[in-house]
């Protein structure tokens, strides 16, 4: 099995209405990506995916839907108030955990025909969340 993981970099605002701890008020990270996508065999040109063709389509759907954006749960009623005040959001249908972001961001790629086979979500340098099926 090869493998081949490539790393992107976002900015984004959430909250966690539900949570007990400070993480329910509206706070910032500048996240890591890290998306791995695998074949057993490769193609025409010796790859599983070319790096720039791989970075291409995840960074133009990360820059469209998350980077510099904030997320929250579809539920959450700050949602229409910032939305009403042009603020660029990205509505989840549960809370914006990074454990529900790995999970998106795989799907997203999984739609998008890529052989992912993980999605890694550190949103501070010491904490990750992933998601594979």
């Amino acid at each position: 099995m090869y493998k081949i993981k490539k790393a992107f970099h976002l900015a984004y605002g959430h909250r966690l209405p539900d949570h007990k701890g400070k993480c329910r008020n509206l706070h910032g990270h500048n996240a890591v990506v890290e998306v791995t996508l695998a074949a057993a065999g490769l193609n025409d040109e010796m790859m599983v995916m070319d790096f720039a063709e791989l970075g291409l389509k995840m960074k133009t759907w990360l820059d469209d839907n998350l980077d510099h954006k904030m997320i929250l749960a579809k539920a959450d009623p700050l949602a229409r108030v910032l939305r009403e005040q042009g603020q660029a959001c990205y509505l989840t249908d549960g809370s914006p955990t990074a454990e529900a972001l790995a999970r998106l961001i795989y799907e997203t790629a999984e739609s998008m025909a890529l052989p992912v086979r993980k999605v890694a979500f550190w949103e501070t340098p010491t904490s990750m969340a992933s998601y594979k099926k």
